[in-house]
């Protein structure tokens, strides 16, 4: 079942990708705010998201689906689509081709500390990159297989996050950047969750971290990145990545670079 799973969300994937690059084409404006000012939704978001939902409920009735923008609708069979139709929308709205589609499926209800994660797939449909995995398959770029990269220390890490869309909690966390900065080989805030954890995925990063996200920011990737070898977890002694943190890389980077966020206040 888990490779009908993959093929599926892959295809669905790609179409959407395909859609949201041409309303890209043809010019996105902010449609709605939403948590705050500088938290956006397009018409794009929107109308991709609900693509998506037609195509899995035409091929899947009796599953779950869990978006963004339409909220969760509850199934019968134990699986739950988990859906960011475009992760990166600020991005997206200014043209700059780092944005992605992100779908997962999952077995147990939407919820990241208590789902167990069976396929994924991150499409970047401005570059043409399909990032893929099933659970116990592994993880792939195209047809390719991916692996994290070796452990560096810390000194020699790429990192990447991302910050909140509260106001006060962005300035939280730029003290924390800011404050760690000194200690590694550079910092990248690239604003697609879902092509950071690809990115870890495929030894583009070291590691990454992020407060605030939400189960379909990291849903499909943080699988990608855990099938190609990645240690992803949450803050401490909390096994599972939610919206209170996420870390993910080598596990010979994440245990120095979470325990130096802890000092730094993460």
């Amino acid at each position: 079942m888990t490779s009908e799973l993959l093929d599926l969300a892959r295809t669905i994937a790609v179409e959407a990708g395909g859609l949201a690059a041409r309303r890209r084409a043809e010019g996105v404006e902010v449609a709605a705010t939403k948590s705050s000012i500088v938290d956006v939704v397009t018409a794009a978001d929107r109308e991709v998201e609900e693509f998506i939902r037609a195509r899995i409920a035409a091929a899947r009735p009796q599953d779950g689906i869990l978006g963004e923008e339409g909220g969760a609708t509850g199934g019968t069979s134990g699986v739950t689509w988990v859906v960011d139709p475009i992760d990166g929308t600020v991005n997206y709205l200014y043209g700059i081709p780092h944005y992605a589609v992100s779908i997962a499926v999952v077995e147990g209800d939407p919820e990241p500390l208590t789902w167990t994660a069976l396929a994924g797939a991150v499409v970047n449909p401005a570059i043409g990159e399909v990032f893929t995995a099933a659970r116990g398959v592994g993880a792939f770029l195209g047809d390719q297989r991916i692996r994290i990269a070796d452990a560096v220390p810390l000194e020699q890490a790429l990192i990447a996050t991302g910050f909140a869309y509260d106001a006060a909690m962005r300035g939280r966390q730029g003290e924390v950047v800011a404050k760690l900065l000194p200690s590694v080989r550079d910092i990248r805030r690239q604003g697609t969750a879902s092509l950071d954890l690809a990115s870890v995925a495929n030894g583009r990063l070291n590691a990454y971290f992020e407060r605030t996200l939400n189960p379909w920011d990291h849903g499909a990737g943080a699988l990608i990145a855990e099938e190609a070898g990645a240690l992803v977890k949450g803050l401490g002694a909390v096994g599972r990545p939610s919206r209170e943190f996420l870390i993910a890389g080598h596990p010979d980077v994440v245990g120095p670079l979470e325990e130096l966020l802890v000092e730094l206040g993460v």
